[in-house]
């Protein structure tokens, strides 16, 4: 079973119920800060936004994606790849994909115009949709880059180099596509961070998606009732598959933008946030500005908070005891994992474990 079978169940058991939000708290000019890292570029004007969109409205945007790139040639087993930054048109373009029965392919947004270049070559890009932070990268290398391949833009003002993204969907049919999909097509390609070289392509189908999904929720005992705060970026497979938890349960995420301790704090506040996932850093934080008395958990309503979950790298012992002193009611779980793995629950401790932090876990 297919992942894409899990959006079009949601779509027809939740229809108009949320199913992502994206909030910018600080809006961007992304023009103006195209090298900017994640956290920076997200931080730094004017007006904050919130845009969400329902399960049938996430299947409708996806068949039409689907529909689109049908139109324009692509077939099963195509690759298409997707360099933006989180937003609300990610996983639907990301699903739009698999739908064709063609290869999902998230590159990181870090990557420099040489690893773009080298990536759609390696991988053998056929369609790149990419967002308007990446327009100097794209443009620098667009002569080769747009060779045999569709450069499809999400955003405003669209360059000249490339497809409009509205535009190319707008006229789409929201209907499926009839494309057949089984357990051992190929899905999705990710990318080693390349720590020895450039980086690795890692190829996973439609089993190991599904196995992700079925394997987030059940570490996380994720219901229909949950709320899955996620701060980091879909191209990774942390990020990604701890989001098929909510997928499989069929509830809400939230896709934030920034992480001050006042930001992450709000936002499991407004939007009643359940399940939210930190990285050491964005923990510290909270907790430097907890003993500072710059936040206090007095302002905001964190009630039903229910689970810190945390990994990507080690994690002290000291900073969950410190953790427990501010909120000892949360329960607290932590993965390690590799994309190879499809991501983060390859070892994992359990929220029933937590009289052994600093262990960690067992196979997932």
């Amino acid at each position: 079973m297919p992942v894409t079978d899990l959006l079009e169940r949601n779509h027809k058991l939740y229809s108009d119920e949320v199913a992502l939000v994206e909030l910018n708290p600080l809006v961007t000019d992304t023009r103006k800060t195209t090298w900017k890292e994640y956290n920076l570029v997200q931080q730094t004007s004017s007006q904050p936004y919130r845009r969400e969109i329902t399960w049938s409205i996430f299947d409708e945007k996806a068949n039409r994606v689907a529909n689109m790139l049908i139109s324009r040639g692509i077939q099963k087993g195509d690759r298409v790849a997707i360099l933006m930054f989180n937003c609300l048109e990610w996983l639907p373009i990301y699903f739009g994909i698999l739908k064709t029965g063609a290869i999902a392919v998230p590159f990181n947004f870090r990557f420099s115009a040489e690893e773009i270049q080298y990536c759609a070559d390696l991988a053998e890009v056929h369609v790149l949709f990419f967002g308007s932070e990446f327009i100097g990268r794209i443009e620098s290398i667009e002569e080769n880059l747009s060779k045999g391949r569709l450069l499809i833009y999400v955003g405003d003002g669209c360059p000249t180099f490339a497809e409009g993204y509205r535009e190319l969907v707008a006229d789409c049919s929201s209907q499926a596509p009839l494309v057949r999909l089984e357990d051992e097509d190929d899905a999705a390609i990710y990318f080693s961070s390349g720590t020895t070289g450039f980086p690795k392509a890692i190829l996973h189908n439609h089993e190991s998606l599904m196995q992700a999904a079925q394997m987030e929720q059940k570490h996380h005992l994720t219901d229909r009732d949950d709320v899955f705060l996620c701060i980091p970026p879909l191209y990774h497979t942390g990020a990604k598959f701890h989001w098929m938890g909510s997928l499989c349960a069929g509830s809400k995420a939230v896709l934030l933008k920034g992480t001050t301790p006042e930001i992450i704090l709000d936002a499991v506040s407004k939007e009643h946030c359940t399940i939210v996932w930190l990285l050491v850093p964005w923990a510290q934080d909270i907790l430097s500005a907890l003993d500072r008395g710059d936040v206090k958990l007095e302002d905001y309503d964190l009630s039903q908070w229910r689970l810190m979950h945390i990994g990507a790298q080690p994690v002290p012992q000291s900073l969950i005891k410190h953790w427990k002193q501010y909120f000892p009611n949360h329960m607290y779980d932590t993965n390690y994992g590799l994309s190879e793995s499809t991501g983060p629950g390859c070892v994992h401790l359990g929220i029933e474990n937590i009289h052994k932090v600093g262990a960690i876990g067992v196979p997932g």
